[in-house]
């Protein structure tokens, strides 16, 4: 009775609308670094906004212990299993912790080759690697809020998140104001300045998760489980966050080498990818809320052994999403001008920029029917074929098409963003395929007896 009242009390709604505002907020953190910079010049913000495409990246590097914490730590309470969850809590936070130095220490000693290697020019890499330096020296704290953040949501704890991620905007936007500008008799840093209030609000974050960690999941975690190596426990986070892991690292290098391209295309290309990207992201943020809201639900389920259950959440889901996604991007596309004017005044980049927003009618219900039905394959314990399909799918048509599009067929952006929507919808497809398929069903990690299955 226990594991099936677990997901019983969950509803989509009530847990998905703090996912969403939770990563609007921290869309927010990258869009006002871009917004008041672009008051210096278009020039700074393409330096720092490709500088930060390098920080994004090990961040979802970071998502992949979360994600297999969310997954575990879900279905075990499915289970009815709470002793067992905050073991695994315990471990995935060491775990993230130690992998977040290892990153922090090789950005610091390769962020200048890094920047070369996504052919930023060199007045530009002058520009971002200060900054560059400075976020990546604390990259550590961002892995070790990552884990905290994903026990908690799984503990459905998701508005506690919410309110730390506006707390931490709050205090980025006013350290930017303060230390970008020198308003107030502070120090005028400039893009330094973003770095700055980047690394400060985000240490506070991180400590506000750790008070909420101990008074908030049912069975607090002990000491020595931190330090208590489990190679069962290592074993089922890692079965599921290293086939998340290689999925994110293929989209991400994949994205840094068109990146590249989009360099080659020119300097008005690239400003407005940079701009049109912090929009969309936006929109991005719609389908992770939903397709993380059904991911903790369907793992609630799956622990359980609801599989039904499971299958038609999901469903439903996805036509919600899906309705929803047509819906925002409509509307975004009617104001589209308006929306580049608030980062830009040059008419060439604001007139590229609107071509891609409405392309983006066509692109982003298939990014967001892609990431609703992968987050809830992953819920079910099905990890390895989303990053399988994703590898051939990202390198054997995005990749390629965006290249032959716009630089051979000197389409430019939008060749590139035509690229996109291909590559988004082929894997929606395959991944809506597999779930009708069932085949994950016999995925889950766990027995009715909490037991880990094999395999």
């Amino acid at each position: 009775m226990e594991a099936q009242a677990s997901w019983k009390k969950m509803n989509l709604f009530a847990v998905t609308w703090p996912l969403l505002i939770d990563s609007v907020l921290r869309m927010m953190l990258g869009t006002a670094d871009v917004f008041m910079l672009s008051r210096i010049s278009d020039e700074v913000t393409g330096a720092v906004g490709l500088a930060n495409e390098i920080i994004v990246f090990c961040i979802l590097l970071f998502g992949f212990v979360g994600i297999g914490t969310s997954v575990s730590v879900a279905q075990y309470l499915g289970a009815g299993k709470k002793a067992e969850a905050s073991k695994i809590s315990a471990l995935a936070i060491s775990i993230n912790g130690i992998f977040g130095l290892v990153i922090s220490v090789l950005l610091v000693v390769l962020s200048e080759p890094l920047m070369r290697l996504i052919h930023l020019a060199p007045e530009q890499i002058e520009i971002a690697k200060g900054y560059l330096l400075l976020v990546s020296s604390f990259i550590w704290v961002e892995a070790l809020s990552s884990a905290i953040a994903s026990i908690l949501r799984s503990n459905g704890h998701t508005r506690d998140v919410m309110f730390v991620t506006l707390g931490i905007n709050i205090i980025h936007v006013m350290g930017n104001v303060l230390l970008i500008f020198g308003m107030f008799g502070f120090p005028e840093m400039g893009v330094m300045g973003a770095a700055v209030s980047t690394v400060v609000s985000r240490f506070i974050g991180l400590l506000i998760l750790i008070l909420l960690l101990y008074r908030k999941i049912s069975v607090p975690i002990q000491w020595r489980d931190y330090v208590r190596f489990d190679r069962k426990i290592v074993n089922l986070i890692l079965g599921i966050g290293l086939p998340a892991a290689g999925e994110q690292i293929s989209w991400q290098t994949q994205y840094l080498v068109i990146f590249g391209f989009i360099n080659i295309i020119g300097p008005t290309a690239l400003s407005a990818h940079v701009y049109v990207m912090n929009i969309s992201n936006y929109f991005m943020a719609l389908g992770m809320a939903i397709g993380l809201g059904t991911e903790i639900i369907v793992g609630h389920m799956v622990g359980a052994r609801a599989f039904n259950e499971a299958y038609h959440k999901l469903i439903r889901s996805l036509k919600i999403s899906f309705m929803l996604a047509f819906v925002v991007v409509g509307i975004t596309a009617l104001f589209r001008k308006e929306l580049l004017g608030l980062f830009t005044s040059n008419p060439d980049i604001i007139s590229l920029g609107s071509s891609i927003l409405l392309l983006s009618i066509l692109l982003e219900p298939g990014r967001t029917f892609n990431l609703v039905v992968i987050n809830s394959l992953r819920a079910a314990g099905d990890a390895r074929f989303p990053v399988m399909m994703g590898a051939v799918s990202m390198w054997g048509i995005s990749v390629p098409l965006a290249y032959y599009l716009g630089i051979h067929q000197e389409m430019g952006l939008l060749g590139v963003w035509i690229a996109f929507a291909a590559d988004e919808w082929t894997r929606g497809v395959l991944m809506y395929w597999r779930w009708r398929s069932r085949v994950w069903q016999s995925k889950a990690l766990v027995k009715p007896s909490g037991e880990v299955l094999a395999g």
